[in-house]
């Protein structure tokens, strides 16, 4: 069995929630409504729009967010939902649904790579979509609405990504340092002062997911 993690963009309500917001919401559906978590970032822009979407039955306060229980399950309002394309290629969906930043991220399993492949090239004909990560399972744990790491990791924009995964490996973090800020832009394909800021910017994310947890 093979599992792989899709990151797709897209326009639905909660993919536009998230947008620029720094929330995260983790999704859990039902036939009838949604289960909703929400963490970090500015959590009201967020609350309105789904209340705008599907309505809001329930609300409330947790240690780390806050859950929402819908009125009304947000299939019902899209044509497309990814549990189609899952499905054209005999694949399931290991809930729950993740969004973040605009951006979708959907945990998948199949027998085989070559049918996750084809999910991949069929998502992609319609959306604009990177594959997170692939690799074959011995076993599934399905999740839960519990810390993660996945939960705990913040989501940086790719730029951010890339300038912070650029500077673990050239050796930024080491003591001494092995890379300055201006190798890493140079690397890059940006401007010093451009990668110091994205470098700043990631390094608070993560920074603010952890602290809680220290």
């Amino acid at each position: 069995m093979y599992e792989a993690v899709f990151r797709v963009a897209g326009d639905g309500a909660y993919e536009a929630a998230t947008d620029g917001t720094g929330t995260r919401i983790e999704l859990w559906c039902t036939d009838h409504s949604d289960l909703l978590h929400l963490r970090g970032g500015d959590v009201e822009p967020v609350v309105e729009q789904v209340c705008g979407t599907v309505g809001v039955a329930e609300r409330l306060e947790t240690n780390d967010g806050q859950v929402l229980v819908t009125e009304a399950c947000l299939k019902v309002h899209i044509a497309d939902t990814v549990e189609r394309y899952l499905a054209d290629e005999g694949c399931l969906l290991v809930p729950p649904l993740r969004y973040a930043e605009g951006h979708k991220l959907v945990r998948a399993l199949g027998l085989s790579s070559d049918a996750l492949s084809a999910v991949y090239r069929s998502l992609a004909s319609d959306f604009d979509v990177t594959v997170e990560s692939k690799r074959e399972v011995g076993s599934v744990t399905p999740d839960a609405p519990l810390v993660t790491v996945g939960d705990v990791v913040p989501s940086l924009s790719p730029r951010q990504r890339e300038v912070f995964l650029t500077a673990h490996e050239e050796g930024y973090y080491e003591l001494p340092r092995g890379t300055t800020t201006a190798a890493i832009a140079d690397r890059v394909g940006v401007q010093r002062r451009t990668a110091e800021d994205h470098l700043r910017r990631a390094e608070k994310k993560l920074a603010d997911a952890l602290v809680a947890y220290l």
